[in-house]
């Protein structure tokens, strides 16, 4: 059985920037990831009750513009290695230089700062491609009082039944605040999670089923793989339950209190969430601890095999080494029907001796 591991895509793969950071002053925005060849491009759908409206900007101006609607804006910008576009568009939009530093900083840790103006908070969204792999990307969310701000670093994500919402007028996206398209984007989030967990728990499975049936020294390399994507999606994971619970306990007006009967949900997702997660990360510790196990168990039936063969054939040894013993007088030699004899007699002990074997359930 060929198991496929999961892992994180990393797409247009480049050496680390993180270290540019270093030596540089408190709010200058570096970006640091890996993915520089996606081109910086934004898309704006203005809605409320009635109407819907889809803007695809070309200038800053035109995005400050659309910004300034008086309906509800969902501002999303693909593509976060483009420092200038990105240091102008947070600047246009009253951003704070350290909220945009960390918008591009792909190896901040998931948290939520609270501005009087806005909130902001970043966080991993992962997915599985098309090929079931892993995807682990970078995201930040700025809610404001009529608009949320989205900054991704690839087009794929998985707001597209959030946009369907918005689009068929289904649920309650349209008739609601900015707030409510806020703990959306984030329950989207939180629920594709669990299409990641169950890709690891099928994979936990298929290694399992291998380590019973293949402990190779390959499974091992497998398993070794598994364990560090596992830390890295519960490193990645695990903070999006202090997100919400630090919405859940806001003063910002920005969060109504209707809203947060929602976060609620959210927040049991996520402790449920976490609760696999550390399910997982210690089925994928005693993975290993079987793949020895197994080892040790294949490596003794080795050993049992040998040993019942060499315990079979020290006597049959004993004897032909008695009768080839290079003396003048043997008493047995001389016998007409002798080597027929001693065949007989070994043959005797050898079934005998698996008969004793198999009384004792050793074979």
């Amino acid at each position: 059985m060929i198991v496929k591991k999961p892992r994180f895509k990393q797409r247009f793969k480049k050496p680390s920037k993180v270290h540019q950071k270093m030596n540089k002053a408190p709010g200058t925005i570096t970006y640091t990831g890996n993915r520089e060849g996606t081109v910086t491009t934004v898309s704006i759908i203005n809605y409320d009750e009635q109407s819907i409206d889809h803007i695809f900007p070309e200038t800053l101006n035109a995005i400050i513009e659309a910004e300034k609607s008086q309906m509800n804006s969902w501002v999303n910008v693909v593509g976060l290695s483009d420092e200038a576009f990105i240091d102008s568009l947070g600047k246009s939009l009253g951003l704070s230089s350290l909220v945009l530093e960390d918008a591009v900083n792909t190896h901040q840790r998931p948290k939520i700062d609270e501005y009087e103006a806005y909130i902001f908070s970043v966080f991993n969204m992962l997915y599985l491609d098309e090929n079931q792999e892993i995807v682990s990307e970078h995201l930040a969310i700025v809610l404001t009082e009529n608009s949320v701000v989205v900054l991704q670093e690839l087009k794929d994500d998985v707001f597209n039944g959030v946009r369907e919402r918005i689009e068929n007028k289904s649920g309650r996206i349209r008739t609601r605040g900015a707030d409510y398209l806020f703990f959306a984007l984030l329950d989207a989030v939180v629920d594709n999670y669990f299409t990641v967990l169950e890709h690891i728990n099928d994979t936990i499975e298929n290694l399992e089923d291998e380590v019973y049936d293949n402990p190779t020294p390959e499974v091992a390399h497998k398993i070794q793989d598994f364990k560090k994507e596992v830390l890295k999606v519960r490193r990645q994971i695990a903070p999006v339950k202090e997100i919400v619970s630090r919405l859940l306990e806001t003063k910002s007006k920005l969060i109504t209190s209707d809203t947060k009967l929602f976060l609620r949900d959210v927040q049991d997702h996520c402790i449920e969430i976490n609760e696999s997660l550390q399910i997982y990360r210690e089925m994928s510790m005693s993975l290993m601890e079987m793949y020895m196990s197994n080892m040790s168990n294949k490596m003794n039936e080795v050993m049992k095999v040998l040993t019942i063969m060499a315990s079979i054939f020290i006597p049959l040894t004993f004897i032909v080494g008695v009768y080839g013993m290079n003396f003048d007088y043997i008493p047995e030699l001389h016998w007409d029907n002798g080597y027929y004899f001693i065949w007989g007699v070994m043959i005797l002990i050898f079934i005998g001796m698996l008969i004793y074997f198999k009384s004792k359930r050793w074979l």
